[in-house]
């Protein structure tokens, strides 16, 4: 299970937007990967109370991955589109993975 903080940037100071939440499976028994469910909840400003659902294989130790993503509520009602992620720190010193996602999303 996660519930990590969504933040703007990878830096300590950087401003929450909302959590990523949701679980994550072993997908593969011969490299590291995930099949990974998520939602980005988002927290103020106008994307307040929305969501970006986001579902996918997710093969850990390439540069850049991509995930689907399947829906979305509030002002991403009917999202469909795709995230790219990038691990920018895995397992820093606190133990904290940061990933940077970049979301195309119509909706």
């Amino acid at each position: 299970m996660i519930d990590d903080p969504l933040t703007e940037g990878p830096e300590d100071d950087s401003n929450v937007v909302g959590h990523a939440q949701g679980m994550y499976a072993f997908a593969d028994q011969q490299e590291f990967a995930l099949l990974m469910t998520m939602n980005f909840v988002f927290s103020g400003g106008s994307y307040d109370g929305s969501t970006l659902s986001v579902m996918g294989r997710n093969p850990v130790m390439e540069q850049v991955r991509e995930l689907a993503v399947i829906s979305g509520s509030g002002e991403f009602r009917f999202a469909s589109g795709y995230a790219q992620a990038k691990t920018i720190t895995m397992l820093d010193p606190n133990g904290a993975t940061i990933v940077e996602y970049n979301v195309y999303v119509s909706h």
